[in-house]
């Protein structure tokens, strides 16, 4: 995946600022920052989602605004805040997507008993959706990127709302991607995870990459989590501020 000078403004705000990102195909690539740093916006952009003002995006050099069809039909997308068509049973959604992806009919129904089983919800593939939990939500919503087999894909908060168990099926799933040619891009705010999880990483602050490469590059001798601090100017705040907090009494 390429990005090249990307720019959003919404309104007087400059949600991305002339991003420019690469990610090398077979790896497993996570983009970290803080809340309102752009990620979301950024990941829009590149999955065809939403249009930028100025810049491009390419997957396997196809350029997802101008050879959409191309550039799409590569990708698997989880979006943040994921909306699903939720009347439908977890089995009716996967083969509706199926049909939509191209996926031939007669692999539709192997392949979702296969991700139903990988993620924990064959007892489930036959509730309608809108009666999962958040978790499972989350897991259909991946069930859903994955069924016609990309070459690339992106997600937003994977494991956001995922139970302990269910979270170490997804990280054996997307490694296994990964060992298999296939390249992840995920976003996440748990830096243990990016840490544990990625090969290469980018941090994003205030719409721009302020630094890009390797987990090892990145961290540069320290945790990843404290890089990311000073990285962002994270500076902590005194403990003199809501003294009302600190009384051990009850007020009467």
């Amino acid at each position: 995946m390429s990005l090249q000078g990307l720019c959003k403004t919404f309104g007087t705000k400059r949600a991305v600022d002339h991003l420019d990102l690469q990610v090398r195909p077979g790896c497993m690539f996570g983009l970290v920052g803080p809340n309102g740093a752009g990620k979301t916006t950024t990941l829009s952009m590149a999955t065809g989602l939403l249009r930028p003002d100025a810049g491009t995006a390419a997957v396997l050099g196809h350029d997802v605004w101008t050879d959409p069809a191309a550039a799409k039909a590569l990708i698997g997308v989880l979006p943040d805040g994921v909306r699903l068509f939720d009347r439908l049973s977890g089995r009716e959604l996967l083969r509706y997507v199926g049909l939509l992806r191209r996926v031939p009919p007669g692999d539709i129904a192997s392949r979702s008993a296969e991700l139903l089983e990988a993620l924990g919800l064959t007892e489930d593939g036959n509730t309608l959706v809108v009666e999962y939990s958040a978790g499972m939500t989350k897991k259909i919503g991946l069930a859903c990127a994955l069924i016609h087999a990309p070459r690339l894909l992106i997600l937003d908060e994977p494991f956001e709302a995922v139970d302990p168990v269910s979270g170490e099926g997804i990280r054996s799933i997307l490694r296994s991607y990964v060992r298999g040619g296939g390249t992840v891009v995920l976003s996440s705010h748990v830096m243990e995870l990016v840490e544990s999880l990625c090969d290469d990483l980018a941090v994003v602050a205030q719409g721009r990459v302020l630094v890009s490469g390797t987990v090892e590059a990145v961290r540069a001798g320290s945790t990843l989590q404290q890089r990311f601090l000073d990285l962002v100017g994270f500076t902590a705040a005194g403990g003199e501020g809501l003294a009302w907090l600190h009384s051990s009494s009850p007020s009467s």
